[in-house]
This record gives C-alpha cells, sequence and structure tokens, in this order.
C-alpha cells in the first residue's frame, strides 16, 4: 500500500475541527434521516436526496483530499461520521461506508495522478455513487473462485469483460465501480485484477434487486458484464494486484463497518435507557430491578469496549498510512467484535421493551434487522476468526 503524504500524528483527541464535524453530523443525522428512516426501511427506496445532501456536507469523501473533492480529514472523523449516521438509520451509513472506505480509498491509495482525479472527486463530492464488487453467486470468501473474467484484446488497447457479480451495494444507482476480476484464472488469488468501471458503457446492465431483511434502503444488486470494453488505463494498481487491493481496502472497510455496528448499538441501547427509566411495572421503573439492571451494564460494556477496539485500529490504521504497513488483525477484531455486541445489545434492548420492541411503531424491530448484516459484509464473523488466527499463528 502506498505511503499516504498527509498521514496525520496518532493522536485521538478530537480537535476543534473534529467537534465542529461531529455537531453539524449528529444535527444533521437527527433531522434528516431519523425522521425518514422507518419510510424508507418500509419501501426500499434508495435516499438518494438526503445522500446528496451528504455529498455537500463532505460526508462522502471524509477521507479524501480536498483537491480530489474530499473533506480531507482523518480516519477518526470518519469513525465518528458512520457512528452518528448509523444512529439514525443504518441504510445511510452502509451507503457512505461503501463510497468511502471501498470506492474511494483504493483509488486513493492505488491509483494513478490521472485516475484520482478522474474517478474520485465526482463520487467524493457526492455528485455520483460509488460501489465496489468483489463478490460473485459462486465466490463469496474464497475470492480465487471467481467465475468472471477479463481478456486483453488483440489491440492490447481494451480489456472485454464478462461475468455476472453479486450483492454489490449501491449497484442499482452506482455511476462508478471498483471491479475486481480474473485476468489469469489458473493464478487464483494471484490472478486477480482490479478495474474501474463506468456503468453508462455499453455491455454493463444490472440484475436483480435483493430484497433484504435489513439496511433495506441502500439498494443491493447484481450486475452483469457482457463483451464490456474496458481501457487498459482503467486498470488499477496494476495486472494480477487485485487481490492485494482488494483485501487492504477490506482493512478500512471493517473499521466502517465496526462504527456502523457500534452506532446501531448505541441508538438501541439508548432507547433501552429512556423505557428502562420510564416503564413502570408493579408500582415502580422497570429499570429498577436487577435484572434489567444487568442488561444495562452488560449492554454499556460491550460497547465502550467496541469503541477502545475501534480506536485502538484507528491508531493502527494512521500508523499503516505512515509507513505502509497493515492493520488487519486489529481492523478484523474491531469488526468481529462490534458486529456480535450490536447483536447483543439490540436483542437485550428489544426485551426490554417486551412487546412493544417487536412492534414495528418503534425503531427497535429496525435496529434488531440492521444489526444482522454486520456479522456478514466485509467478512462474515468466521473469516474474521480465522484471520486473526491465522496473523497470530504467523500462518500463510
Amino acid at each position: 500500500m502506498a505511503v499516504r503524504e498527509d498521514a496525520r500524528p496518532l493522536n485521538l483527541a478530537l480537535t476543534e475541527e473534529h467537534e465542529m464535524m461531529l455537531t453539524a453530523v449528529r444535527d444533521f443525522a437527527q433531522r434528516e434521516i431519523a425522521p425518514v428512516a422507518a419510510e424508507y426501511d418500509e419501501s426500499g427506496e434508495f435516499p438518494l436526496e438526503t445522500v446528496r445532501m451528504m455529498g455537500e456536507m463532505g460526508l462522502m469523501g471524509i477521507e479524501v483530499p480536498e483537491k480530489y473533492g474530499g473533506a480531507g480529514m482523518d480516519t477518526l472523523a470518519h469513525v465518528l461520521t458512520m457512528i452518528e449516521i448509523a444512529k439514525a438509520d443504518a441504510s445511510h451509513s452502509t451507503i457512505l461506508s461503501v463510497n468511502n472506505s471501498l470506492y474511494c480509498n483504493g483509488i486513493l491509495w492505488f491509483g494513478t495522478e490521472a485516475q484520482k482525479r478522474e474517478w474520485i472527486s465526482p463520487v467524493a463530492s457526492g455528485e455520483e455513487v460509488g460501489a465496489y464488487s468483489l463478490t460473485e453467486p459462486m465466490s463469496g470468501s474464497d475470492a480465487g473462485n471467481m467465475a468472471s473474467r477479463a481478456v486483453l484484446n488483440g489491440a492490447g488497447s481494451h480489456y472485454v469483460i464478462n461475468g455476472r457479480k453479486s450483492w454489490v451495494t449501491s449497484a442499482p444507482f452506482a455511476d462508478r465501480i471498483v471491479l475486481f476480476t480474473m485476468t489469469a484464472a489458473e493464478e487464483k488469488h494471484r490472478g486477480i485484477t482490479c478495474f474501474l468501471i463506468d456503468t453508462s458503457q455499453p455491455g454493463f446492465s444490472r440484475g436483480k434487486t435483493e430484497p433484504k431483511l435489513g439496511i433495506r434502503a441502500s439498494a443491493t444488486s447484481e450486475i452483469i458484464f457482457d463483451n464490456y470494453l474496458c481501457p487498459v488505463d482503467n486498470v488499477l494498481g496494476g495486472v494480477g494486484q487485485g487481490f492485494k487491493i482488494a483485501m487492504t481496502v477490506l482493512d478500512a472497510g471493517r473499521i466502517g463497518i465496526a462504527a456502523q455496528a457500534l452506532g446501531i448499538a448505541e441508538a438501541a441501547y439508548e432507547a433501552a435507557l429512556v423505557y428502562a427509566r420510564e416503564r413502570e411495572a408493579f408500582g415502580a421503573p422497570i429499570g429498577s430491578y436487577q435484572m434489567i439492571q444487568q442488561k444495562i451494564a452488560d449492554m454499556k460494556t460491550r460497547i465502550e469496549a467496541g469503541r477502545a477496539l475501534i480506536y485502538q485500529t484507528i491508531i493502527a490504521k494512521e500508523r499503516a498510512l505512515a509507513t505502509g504497513g497493515r492493520y488487519t488483525t486489529e481492523a478484523s477484531m474491531a469488526k468481529l467484535f462490534c458486529s456480535e455486541a450490536a447483536a447483543y445489545v439490540t436483542d437485550e434492548a428489544l426485551q426490554i421493551h417486551g412487546g412493544m420492541g417487536y412492534s414495528k411503531e418503534m425503531p427497535l424491530e429496525r435496529y434488531y434487522r440492521d444489526a444482522r448484516i454486520t456479522r456478514i459484509y466485509e467478512g462474515t464473523s468466521e473469516i474474521q476468526r480465522m484471520v486473526i488466527a491465522r496473523n497470530e499463528l504467523g500462518l500463510r
């Protein structure tokens, strides 16, 4: 991974700039997103209007330098933003995470100057929507098993891409996509190459949109390539470097999903606190009973432990940006713990609310559904455990 020129000191103290951004994001999320979250969840409609608003605020390219259309801030700013947006609506935070972590970061770290200016600016500014495509119908965690192919044409000017990709977040509305496909299938992982895709070009189409359990306003669909011609200038990072790029970018993506999971957990926890103080049973607030207090204590402890792991990962990422190293173990631990903490906290929060928590009249059931995906995308919990253990054991 290329060393970032503007790598910042390892300091997690919020600056005045962080404080101003946090206040602005929190106000925006609660004013513009929270009131419409249930409606978008019900309809499954992509929230293009509020996504454009996030772009105008600089949130679609938080860590992207201003010269490429971004906000020019750091990983801490990204994490704080993800938490606040996820507290209002997980679907919006999913769109935000893909744009920032998976699309912009890959090009920022591995792209040429020309690629950065052409492919990052319109997406980081929110004018266009970006996406990241690695998964295929028969190739999820095992990227080396993908069936899509890119073959250099006789003139050597374009790659001809054919195949079907699945579970592509934001694909139904994406203008540009970072695509991973095989250029040398016999080499498995080493034969994967990354391409920058303009979805307006012939040979590209979108397949069925997935009817999902949660994050329903974050549109997800298949994408199909039928003799799509991709210029050789749109190869990102070099032929055969795709797997390296994908895994490096996923490290950053896992920080985003950890922050998303934490935001969902915080929203559920805060709702449970209010309910435990106000709801009375047998002549006293239910929060006065030890069983409820145990739940509150365990929920809060998991949330703060998750926050500490995320902050540890922020430090590791900033160090990696300065040295060219990796922070895979830290990112996997944060993503694993926070996603499982979100599952625990939303379940306990719903339990505290009883029958009311099970009703769509309250947001608890949406938090519960939205939290479930955080244990799957950007690498399942099982994959995170494997990554952590293999790194600790020194296995390749």
